[in-house]
């Protein structure tokens, strides 16, 4: 028994740092919140809208182009914003040049283009934006972002 103690303080202490790098690494390969999505859909209501309402309550900004956080990749895409009331929008149209485009080239800038591919990917992305532009929002909320154009590109 005198001989196996060493081996089994050997045995755990590996054990332990491997599952501490595990843990460690975890932010770096999965950075991306799960219950960010979650959230952002839990924040909007669902309501049956016409189309005639739909188009009342909708913004768009058109020809984002900007690299990613890989510099070898560059995107151009566009976005329709829905929103939960008139005033709402009109305050949404007034500050998406000097507010949301920001924000939107921002989160861009910190996306790899892996994290686009596949609808979940454009999923994370929109729900993300919607967290983000709320919070720059004084009246009303944004319920919905969909992305109309997408084009990635590698340099």
């Amino acid at each position: 028994m005198k001989k196996m103690l060493p081996w089994l303080i050997t045995i755990l202490l590996a054990i332990t740092l491997i599952v501490l790098a595990a843990f460690l690494l975890l932010g770096k390969f999965f950075p991306g919140d799960p219950n960010e999505v979650n959230a952002a859909v839990e924040n909007v209501e669902t309501k049956n809208l016409t189309a005639d309402e739909i188009v009342e309550l909708t913004s768009e900004i058109q020809d984002i182009k900007t690299n990613l956080a890989d510099p070898d990749y560059i995107v151009s895409i566009n976005f329709a914003f829905q929103l939960d009331s008139a005033t709402a929008k009109e305050e949404f149209d007034k500050i998406k040049e000097i507010k949301i485009k920001p924000i939107l080239i921002k989160t861009l800038a910190d996306t790899k283009s892996e994290q686009l591919n596949g609808a979940d990917g454009k999923d994370q992305l929109s729900s993300r934006l919607v967290n983000l532009i709320n919070k720059t929002l004084t009246e009303g909320k944004l319920t919905q972002v969909e992305i109309t154009n997408f084009i990635l590109a590698p340099l």
